[in-house]
């Protein structure tokens, strides 16, 4: 009989961040628990991760959804005061939307990176793949379903948006279900963000429909 440290582990468990959805057994692996003792780096990947509303015990996907409507409002109206600024200077208000959409890109790349580490390090932490209480994933997508959306867009194209991510984030038509195997962090990312590149694409074309007519 070997005397080797016996690792513990947990069997791996793909769970929706919407609790609408069951969770779901995937292949027979296992995830390594962490040391008991958590540290603060831990903590901090873990309050990143869920966001403030993980844990919530209905949906808690759709609340991240939520969180990221929110931080794109407080884009935008953080956006309007630089606008006013940029006008009296002579910016055409082409210039400062090109802007605009450049800044709100470099923000969704630092969600997208933060969120990976974070999502990474959570994982293990709560011993399931994909764990429901991970959110960022849904917070980063929703902000990128925004990206070719106007600053001063009609408040019912954001209800549109959000809705129209929730529904391809549950719905998961190809191939995003099969993101969802990629390792770790960046497979709890990328589903999402595809998701939110078929939302943000609609959004695209009904943002130029609404300027034509």
């Amino acid at each position: 009989m070997s005397d080797s440290p016996i690792t513990p582990t947990v069997a791996v468990v793909k769970e929706s961040s919407d609790e609408f959805n069951p969770a779901v057994l995937t292949a027979p692996t296992a995830i390594d628990l962490p040391p008991r003792r958590r540290t603060k780096s831990d903590m901090l990947a873990l309050g990143v991760a869920t966001c403030g509303v993980g844990h919530v015990p209905l949906a808690p996907g759709t609340w991240g959804a939520l969180v990221g409507v929110g931080i794109y409002v407080f884009f935008n109206f953080i956006s309007e005061g630089f606008f006013i600024a940029a006008q009296a200077n002579g910016w055409e208000p082409e210039q400062f939307e090109a802007m605009r959409t450049s800044a709100l890109l470099l923000l969704l790349i630092a969600l997208v990176m933060i969120g990976i580490w974070a999502a990474t390090r959570v994982e293990p932490m709560l011993g399931r793949k994909d764990p429901g209480a991970v959110v960022i994933d849904e917070v980063a997508g929703q902000v990128l379903t925004f990206i070719f959306v106007p600053m001063f867009a009609p408040w019912w194209m954001i209800a549109v948006g959000f809705v129209l991510f929730r529904v391809f984030d549950i719905w998961k038509p190809y191939p995003i279900r099969r993101l969802e195997a990629l390792e770790s962090g960046l497979g709890i990312m990328a589903d999402d963000l595809v998701a939110a590149a078929y939302a943000g694409t609609i959004m695209s074309m009904l943002v130029g429909a609404y300027l034509l007519f």
